[in-house]
Order: structure tokens, then sequence, then C-alpha cells
């Protein structure tokens, strides 16, 4: 093959050695192409590689590594946001380039080895600097630990979802805000570190049953107090409090349902089916008011009446639409 195609532009780029080191990991493979090769295909010469990229694999990872270390430095400095929105800020204009290339090819291209020993060293980065950071905010060393391991591993999943859901049809952020919300709750950031929901059950053990058994919840205590005093306490992930005026809540009734009128206070829960999910709970005994349905901020909603006087609303995220 000829070292300078027609039209290929002779000036030195990151972007010019990387389209030409992605052509030739195609064709011939990762490990059977040399840093020459790459020169050669680009028309430059080999000092000039070295100007951009410090080895072969930088190439995947350049673009990657400098908004880690923006991150890095970031969770280092002095009076910075939460954690979380310090790798979201981080990672909100990553877009396409070689390494979501790789991603998606790693068996074309030979790279699936190398990709998966380099997002290690990348995870032990993230993670020892996210784990710093909350020590010094007084998080005990094993739970900041233990936060670090999870930021560092949701911002890698993120990106590797985001690449094989086709990383040019959308951008990176939402898909980073879902993994980041994912991580546990361990290291506390907020004076507040836990919702909790009191409900009155009448009959709780039909309502244990609904809850627990039929939806999945998780029962982490149980107490018996005097008399025939009773109280279960269910996990049920992530809690967030969501306010709405009531114009907004009108329009969410009108939304997700056909004419259903939101209570004062109303339970949602993410699923991973929605219409499975309500199918199954109408076999346990609650009520369907309004059946699944997508709606316009891309999840689909079903709304149903359950025990202990509850109205419920279960939500499936579609993502974000294809462009």
């Amino acid at each position: 093959m000829t070292a300078n195609r027609p039209g290929r532009p002779r000036a030195s780029s990151r972007a010019t050695l990387a389209d030409a080191a992605s052509e030739l990991f195609l064709e011939r493979g990762y490990d059977a192409t040399s840093i020459a090769d790459i020169t050669t295909r680009a028309g430059v010469s080999r000092s000039s590689f070295f100007n951009y990229f410090a080895s072969k694999a930088d190439i995947l990872w350049a673009g990657l590594d400098e908004r880690i270390a923006a991150a890095v430095s970031s969770l280092e400095s002095a009076g910075s946001a939460p954690v979380g929105a310090v790798l979201a800020g981080a990672l909100a204009d990553f877009e396409p380039d070689t390494l979501a290339l790789a991603i998606v090819n790693d068996d074309a291209m030979g790279v699936a080895e190398e990709l998966a020993r380099e997002a290690s060293i990348r995870r032990t980065r993230l993670s020892e600097a996210v784990a710093r950071r909350l020590e010094r905010d007084g998080v005990e060393p094993m739970r900041a630990e233990i936060a670090g391991a999870g930021y560092a591993a949701a911002v890698l999943s993120a990106v590797w979802t985001w690449a094989h859901g086709g990383a040019g049809r959308s951008p990176l952020r939402p898909t980073m805000a879902r993994a980041l919300a994912m991580v546990p709750d361990v290291a506390r950031e907020a004076r507040v570190s836990q919702l909790r929901v009191v409900v009155r059950a009448d009959d709780l053990d039909g309502a244990v049953a609904f809850y627990r058994d039929a939806l999945g919840l998780v029962e982490e205590e149980s107490y018996d107090g005097e008399g025939d005093a009773r109280v279960v306490i269910l996990g049920a992930g992530r809690a967030t409090l969501e306010l709405a005026n009531p114009a907004q809540v009108r329009f969410i009734d009108r939304v997700e349902t056909d004419g259903v009128t939101s209570p004062h206070i109303r339970l949602a829960f993410e699923v991973d089916d929605t219409a499975a999910e309500a199918a199954l709970l109408t076999g346990a005994g609650a009520e369907v008011l309004a059946s699944a349905r997508e709606t316009p901020w891309r999840s689909v909603n079903a709304r149903l009446a359950g025990p202990a006087g509850l109205q419920l609303t279960l939500f499936e995220e579609l993502g974000p639409a294809d462009r």
C-alpha cells in the first residue's frame, strides 16, 4: 500500500494520526500495526507522532485521559463540586473518537485484552483520586475506597455502554449521569443521607406481600413494638424527592393517564419492563389506573393503585432518542 494517499493532509495532527491508526487496526489488527506503519499511513515523521502520543496505546486513550486528568485535578482542588458533579462535568463534552471505535470493534482490531488492561489502569487512577478527595472531606477510609471504586467503575461502564449504543448518535452526558447515579450511597456528600417514606398500612401483611414479594423491594429491617405494633422497612434503591407545582402535576396526569388525578403524594418505581411489571402487580392485587405508555420524556409509564392506599407510577427509562 502506498504511503501517502491522494487527499491526505500532510500536516501532522492528532486527528490525522488517530484516523490512520484506526484504519490500520481494522485492516491488520492492533498487534500487527507499528508506530512506523501509522506515521507512514498518515504521511508524517516518527518524531511528529511523539508530539501527540506517548505510545501506540495512547492513540486509543488520549481523549479520555485528558478528561480524567481534568477530573483528578478538580477533585484535588479545595472547594470543588461534589464527586458526581465533577466527574459528569469532566466527561460532558467527550465525543466519539478512536476509543469508541475500538470498543465497538475490539475483536476486529484485536484490542480486547489491550482495552481491558488499560481500562483497569484508568479505573484505578480515578478510584484513588475520588477516595483521596472523600477522605479529605472527612469520609472514613474504607467508605472512601468503596465509593472511589464505584465512581470509577461507573465512568468506564458509561463510556462502554455509550460506545456500544452508537456513540455518534447521542451525547455521553445522559448515559454518564445515569451511571453515576447508580453508585451506592456509601459516601455521604449531603446533609441528608436517606429519604424514607412512612406509610400507615392497615393490612401490614398484605402490604408487605405486595411491595416486598410482588414488587421486589428488599426487606432491610423489621421490628415488633409494644402490643401489636409492627413495622417493616423495605429498600427501594436510590431515593429522590420530586417536587412539582400543581401545573406540572396536572401535565403529568394528562400524559401518564386517561384522566386519573394524582394524590398529594404518589410513589414512583423505576423498573426494567413497565408493561411486564404492571401485569405482575395486577395479578398480585393492584388496580390498573393507566396502562403502560411512552411519555415525551423518554420513559414508559403506568399508573397503579396499590395496597395501603398508595398510588404508584412504574417507569422504564428508554434513554436518549436516536438522532
